[in-house]
This record gives structure tokens, C-alpha cells and sequence, in this order.
């Protein structure tokens, strides 16, 4: 929202004003559980080898010949099905059959011990099937690059790289300015924006607090991001920062093995809860349509939603755990689009270009990369990254992310739609011994909505990329004298004057001085 002194005597933007959003409900009713995943194993079954390839590529956790075993187990479960529907129907044909009939009352028998035997094993196949099934990652969009982040391939530069720091763009090896460490700059012997110590204290560490300018930039980027994607139509939400860890799991959130914990769960102090801290507000906003079906009209569905994230952040710690660049508390505004199979590639396009229109007016040096194999999260079937240059890290960082899951999640999570055009082959390929019972017989087959995400805002970094980049620094006493800022912030400052040291620059301006 805009300060008090700018009310009444500044009009908004036409950016700032959100168009009108959809604010359909599904065609279903909501229900009062999440229904059980419905897997798809067509390429389990039918091209083991490219599953196999995928999980190498990806160093998966889970080993490749569980591939092979995953697929004899449903070879095995589909014979059983079989065996089980004639043996019913065996049971139905029988039954009709005169009391008086001594055949036909030995074959009922035979037939009832026959399906109770079948039963209960075809269950514990099932879940069997499915504990290994869930465990496997989306499959990798083929242009995807393979390998770890080194691979990842460079799509387009934002932003000036004439400034010292990026005057060697061209080999990505600017040199490091120690004297721009954003911990140094902020710290209470010179800006005063961070104070790590006092959150020691009160919480432990990378657990950050803010402070006067440090405050206001957070809660400025934040509205900035926000009337960004209200421009584009997102929904503005705000959701619980607390989840099942069942959802979160059904999203793609769960530990590899061998990893270290990420996931805060909650505790009663003798059990750990079904409950767990949000790693992100895209598994509530993702959730929330949970179990539902759409209508074909409806797609697509946008919410952007400001949340707090929470992570562990095990395993990682090391020099970039130092201040602001890995916390394990964060704000982060967060988009989410729900649409039809056939629309999810072209929206990952849309929403890295919403990224950059946020990202690009804020006057860094950036980099939008299309990123490998081994960097993809269990959901993501595509992803790109977009990183500033941080000088006083020495290091590009990751700013925000979009990711195309495809029906990853939408199918452990129960989410689908009516298409409003015959189905595809793609829409009718086989699927798992999970699956739902048949849908409706009039219309189109019921479909998986495909789910993106993308961050328009992970406040913390963007603190540290704005602060080493715009800050002007006495050369004498190496304090800040003052800190650059983009202008496309000024409408959402809160400051009241007290903010002397802040020089707002014309948007999409460098913010480093030659």
C-alpha cells in the first residue's frame, strides 16, 4: 500500500491497479480429504530405459532397478485386477442360480474363497506400487541441459553490465569487492539495517532481523512485487504458513535420502505432528484446489501469495549461510498457475517474463538460466533461475525460479479439469493401479491441470543484491555513505524522512555508479 503522505495526492499506476481475476469455484464440491494419488505408470511400463536415464541424470536417490522391479509389480498387479474382475463376475453369474443348485452353491464357494484370497494381496501390491511410484521425480523436459549447475545454459542478460563488477560478464568471473559484503554494510557499526547478534539471542542463527531502512526495503519490494502480478492478473492471496506434512510431501517436498532434514515439523513435545512450516507458499496455494475439478474456462488459475518460508537448511551451511544470502526464515512472494496440459509450456514463458519485468527494473546486473538436470526439484519437469550479480559475495546468486511441474503434483493432490476438446493420446496413456474409478461418460475425459510456480520476490536476497550493488562507500572511512535505490520502489517506501542515506535512482538505471 502507498504511505499516508502520498494518499489522496498520488494516483496509482496503471500496474499498481490489479485487473479483474477469476473468482470461479470447481464444478465439484470441495472434499473433505485429499484422494488418494493417481500415478501415472505408462512410461514406467513402457520406457523403463528413459525413466532409469532420468533418475541418473538427476542423481536421483532411488535406485534405477527399482525401476525394473516397479514395473513387474505392476505387471503383476494388472494380471491380478483381471483375475479379480472375472472372478466377480464368475460370483455375479453364480449367484442367480437356484437355491437348490448343489453346482452352482460349491462353485459360489469356490469363487468367494478365490476372491478373498486375490484381494488382500492385490492390496498390499498396490501399496506397495505405490510407496516406490511416489518416490520417483517428474520427467525432465528434453531440452533440459544435463548435469549439475555448471551446465546450466545462459537464455538472456537483464540489466546494465557496464559497472565494474560486471565489466567481465562476458567470462562470468567478475573479481570480489570484500568491502561490499552486504553483512558488513549492514551492520550496526555502519547502516544498521541487520542485527544478527540480537537474533542469536532470541532465536539462533540465520534467523534474521531487520532493522529502519533494512525494514521499510523488505516491506517495499514486497508491495512492488505484488502490484506486478496484480497487474497480470494473479488473485491476491494469503495463506498458512503451517501445511500437512502429507501435503508438502504430495507437492514434492520431501527429504532424498541421505539428505539432511529441510522441513521444520512441529512437535507436542513427546511425537512429531502431521503438521510442518510452509518451505514456500506454493504448496498452500498449490493445496487449496486440492481434490477439485475445474471447468476448461476456468484455466488458467493465478495467485500470487506473500509467505513466510522456513528452512532448515541442513547440509548447507558454509560461507554463503553468512547473513542475509541462506536464512532459514524468509519472506517470499510466491505465483502459482494452475492450467490445461496443452497451455503449461507457453505459461512457463509468461511467467519468467513477469520475473524479469520485476527483476529488470530494479537496475542489477542479471542473468536468466535455463537450469540442468541435477538442479531440478522432484516436481519440476523444467526450470529457470534468474541471479544478480553480488559483488560483495564475489558470486552470481539465485534470485527467483519458475518451474513447470506439469501434473506432478496435480495427480497426487487430486486436482483435474474437463478439457473442452477431445483427448489426446497423452490424456488417455495408462496409469497405475491408483487410479481413480472411471469419471462421467459424457464429455471429454477428465484431465490433470498442469501447476507452475515462480517467485516474484525472495526478499532476503534481493536485500543483498540491492545493498552491494547500490551502495556508495567513503573511500576514506569505508562507511556507506549513501545507498542507491530503484525508483520503481519509491511509491511503496514508508519512509517519513528520516531515510537521508537512500537515493532513489530512474528505474531500470544501474545502480552502481561507474
Amino acid at each position: 500500500m502507498l504511505p499516508g503522505n502520498l494518499l489522496g495526492r498520488t494516483r496509482l499506476c496503471s500496474r499498481c491497479l490489479p485487473t479483474p481475476s477469476k473468482r470461479f469455484a470447481s464444478s465439484s464440491p470441495r472434499p473433505a480429504s485429499i484422494p488418494h494419488p493417481v500415478l501415472d505408470l505408462s512410461a514406467v511400463l513402457n520406457a523403463p530405459d528413459a525413466v532409469k536415464t532420468n533418475l541418473r541424470q538427476r542423481k536421483y536417490p532411488l535406485d534405477p532397478n527399482q525401476v525394473d522391479a516397479l514395473r513387474q509389480m505392476e505387471l503383476e498387479a494388472a494380471q491380478l485386477r483381471k483375475d479379480l474382475q472375472a472372478a466377480r463376475e464368475r460370483r455375479n453369474a453364480v449367484s442367480s442360480a437356484p437355491k437348490d443348485d448343489v453346482e452352482a452353491r460349491k462353485a459360489a464357494s469356490e469363487v468367494k474363497k478365490l476372491i478373498k484370497q486375490i484381494e488382500p494381496k492385490l492390496s498390499a501390491l498396490t501399496k506397495e506400487i505405490q510407496s516406490i511410484a511416489l518416490q520417483l521425480p517428474n520427467m525432465s523436459h528434453p531440452d533440459v541441459p544435463v548435469g549439475d549447475e555448471t551446465n546450466a545454459r545462459l537464455v538472456r542478460r537483464l540489466g546494465s553490465t557496464t559497472t565494474t563488477t560486471a565489466a567481465a560478464a562476458e567470462e562470468d568471473a567478475p573479481a570480489a569487492e570484500p568491502e561490499r559484503d552486504h553483512l558488513a554494510l549492514s551492520s550496526a557499526s555502519n547502516l544498521a539495517w541487520t542485527d544478527f547478534p540480537a537474533s542469536s539471542i532470541t532465536t539462533g542463527s540465520s534467523w534474521p532481523l531487520l532493522l529502519n531502512e533494512g525494514a521499510l526495503l523488505e516491506m517495499a519490494l514486497t508491495n512492488y512485487a505484488m502490484s506486478v502480478a496484480l497487474s497480470h492478473g494473479f488473485t491476491p492471496t494469503l495463506t498458512p504458513d503451517v501445511v500437512r506434512s502429507d501435503v508438502s510431501e504430495r507437492c514434492g517436498f520431501r527429504p532424498r535420502d541421505g539428505e539432511a532434514q529441510q522441513t521444520y515439523f512441529l512437535s507436542d513435545g513427546e511425537s512429531t505432528s502431521a503438521l510442518c512450516l510452509a518451505g514456500t507458499a506454493e504448496i498452500p496455494l498449490v493445496a487449496m484446489s486440492a481434490g477439485q475439478t475445474f471447468r476448461a474456462d476456468q484455466l488458467p488459475l493465478k495467485h500470487v501469495a506473500l509467505g513466510r518460508a522456513f528452512r532448515a537448511e541442513a547440509g548447507a551451511r558454509g560461507a554463503d549461510s553468512r547473513g542475509l544470502y541462506r536464512v532459514h526464515q524468509f519472506s517470499k512472494v510466491e505465483m502459482v498457475i494452475l492450467c490445461a496440459e496443452e497451455q503449461s509450456d507457453a505459461i512457463l514463458e509468461e511467467l519468467r517474463a513477469i520475473q524479469e519485468e520485476i527483476l529488470g527494473a530494479l537496475g542489477l546486473s542479471l542473468r536468466v538460466l535455463d537450469m540442468p538436470t541435477e538442479e531440478l526439484g522432484a516436481s519440476a519437469h523444467r526450470k529457470y533461475d534468474i541471479e544478480a550479480w553480488m559483488p560483495g559475495r564475489g558470486k552470481w546468486g539465485e534470485l527467483s525460479s519458475a518451474s513447470n511441474c506439469t501434473d506432478f503434483q496435480s495427480r497426487r493432490l487430486g486436482i483435474r479439469y474437463r478439457p473442452s476438446h477431445a483427448p489426446s493420446s497423452a490424456e488417455t496413456s495408462t496409469e497405475s493401479s491408483t487410479s481413480a474409478a472411471a469419471v462421467r461418460s459424457s464429455g471429454p475425459k477428465l484431465a490433470f491441470v498442469h501447476t507452475l510456480n515462480g517467485t516474484a520476490a525472495a526478499i532476503p536476497r534481493l536485500i543483498v543484491a540491492l545493498l552491494e550493488n547500490g551502495a556508495v562507500i567513503d573511500a576514506d572511512t569505508g562507511r556507506v555513505d549513501r545507498v542507491r535505490l530503484p525508483a520503481c520502489l519509491k511509491p511503496f517506501w514508508l519512509g517519513r524522512g528520516t531515510d537521508t542515506k537512500i537515493e532513489w535512482v530512474p528505474t531500470g538505471e544501474s545502480l552502481r555508479l561507474p
